[in-house]
């Protein structure tokens, strides 16, 4: 089971998302926040796998709440769930730390989808926005401290960086390459240690940031 934080500050809503999240036996709804300054306490009460946030909220905003909990480096990943598609918001929660966003509007199977794959360690980017947030993300042109951080990747690291950008987990990579998984996951790590990121959303954003994909408008 995964074991999953709700913060939402409209009650109704959280309402809904946990039945949806009932629909399936591997979600657990282990707490629920009302705002984003519950989030901290509740996570280290809880021990979430992973949080699923609102992105606006009356006291404090998801993404500073995503950027409280991500200071944290043991923190659980953070799905921003939003009714806005708001690229400069979507932007910011993952320049915040967030794995991914989804429209809450989706289809309750796809929500389900996004939480386990946040929770597995993926990026979730809703495909319906995602063209445009990461363009009002991406720098116009790409820097020279990204130019020089993408020196140091290998051409195999390249391509993989390439796929993750694009959105591909580590199975569709490994198939992708006619590489093991096993070794897909080396690459990764050594990605994110090369380009100073921490997680899967990172990367995807310095793909784009460094102009290696280009996003769909």
């Amino acid at each position: 089971m995964i074991r999953v934080l709700l913060v939402d500050d409209q009650e109704l809503v959280r309402a809904g998302l946990r039945r949806i999240m009932q629909t399936t036996d591997e979600l657990d709804v282990v707490a629920e926040c009302a705002d984003g300054d519950e989030v901290v306490d509740a996570v280290r009460v809880h021990r979430p796998d992973v949080v699923v946030m609102d992105i606006r909220m009356k006291r404090i905003d998801g993404v500073e709440a995503t950027k409280r909990l991500r200071s944290d480096d043991a923190s659980p990943p953070v799905l921003v769930l939003t009714t806005f598609d708001d690229d400069e918001l979507l932007s910011a929660a993952l320049r915040a730390g967030a794995a991914g966003f989804q429209l809450k509007d989706a289809p309750g199977e796809e929500i389900v989808r996004a939480i386990t794959t946040v929770a597995e360690g993926e990026a979730w980017l809703d495909p319906g926005v995602t063209g445009r947030v990461l363009a009002t993300y991406r720098s116009s042109a790409p820097t020279a401290q990204s130019t020089r951080a993408l020196e140091q990747l290998t051409p195999r690291e390249i391509d993989v960086l390439k796929l993750i950008g694009r959105g591909a987990t580590n199975n569709e990579i490994a198939q992708g390459l006619f590489i093991s998984d096993v070794t897909v996951k080396s690459h990764v790590g050594h990605i994110f240690m090369k380009l100073g990121v921490r997680d899967r959303a990172g990367a995807i954003v310095f793909a784009f940031d460094s102009g290696l994909v280009t996003p769909s408008v």
